[in-house]
């Protein structure tokens, strides 16, 4: 039996998510694509949805969240918001549309929040990107970082191992976490880095951690919803808690419905008109 007891009325914004973590309250996150998915999700009681560019594994059957444009992303988020009520709905900016280049990130920025009514948008970098963070964050554009393992760089590090294990490394993740809550981030996602590190820089930042493989000292936690719920079982990291096993559940009624397409049982009298 749940033992939730999340205000399920009262809409969540950034300001709230800053209050949560003043106050000790941890801070749920979960992606979602597509506008059934992030209804039941946002019923359920979700803080955060985000509309993660792991769309591109998921959604599209790639290997890496490169392929992902902008047409597509907001086409994801423009579903899922109008699936959402109570979550705050933060939507990826793919690769390509702000990296190297404040106009085109603050443009691509301005497209998301127009035309999917997503709430804020998440960005991946630290002081390598703070000039297109800080054009977007002129704008009124509420940004959410991630720093750590950042999946847009993969051809870069070449790896999706843990990352900023090395001090050099480490520190350099603390001092990006403090030019991001200077330069006015809402939130950040620290993905795949030792759990100490991760509370380290939870403890030295007063806007909220939310992790993925970064241990319990967050702020909040975040998974791939195909991944908790057992739809996709091809990944299975160490971080990974599933939830359910859909894949199976899934495959047991499809199966059984054709089982019952082939024999003439469905439909039966009382199904037909």
């Amino acid at each position: 039996m749940s033992t939730n007891t999340v205000d399920k009325d009262r809409k969540v914004t950034t300001m709230r998510l800053i209050e949560m973590k003043r106050r000790g309250e941890k801070i749920a996150m979960l992606t979602a694509y597509d506008y059934s998915m992030a209804k039941l999700i946002d019923e359920a009681g979700m803080d955060v949805i985000l509309v993660g560019d792991s769309a591109s594994n998921v959604m599209a059957g790639n290997t890496t969240t490169l392929p992902m444009t902008l047409d597509q992303m907001i086409y994801h988020a423009k579903s899922v918001v109008k699936g959402t009520q109570r979550a705050l709905v933060v939507c990826d900016m793919p690769f390509g549309t702000y990296q190297g280049n404040p106009i085109e990130a603050l443009t691509s920025a301005v497209r998301i929040m127009k035309e999917s009514h997503a709430e804020a948008v998440k960005m991946e970098g630290g002081a390598e990107i703070r000039e297109s963070i800080e054009r977007i964050l002129s704008a009124g554009i509420p940004v959410m970082g991630h720093l750590g393992l950042t999946p847009q760089s993969i051809n870069k590090f070449g790896t999706y191992a843990v990352r900023a294990k090395e001090d050099e490394e480490a520190e350099k993740l603390i001092a990006d976490a403090k030019m991001l809550e200077e330069i006015g981030c809402f939130a950040l996602v620290l993905e795949k880095i030792p759990a100490a590190l991760a509370k380290r820089v939870s403890e030295a930042i007063s806007i909220p951690t939310i992790g993925i493989g970064a241990g319990n000292g967050t702020d909040g936690q975040v998974l791939v919803m195909h991944d908790m719920l057992g739809i996709n079982k091809g990944f299975s990291p160490k971080f990974l808690r599933r939830y359910a096993d859909l894949s199976t559940v899934i495959n047991s009624a499809v199966s059984h419905y054709i089982d019952d397409v082939k024999t003439g049982d469905f439909p039966n009298p009382s199904e037909s008109y």
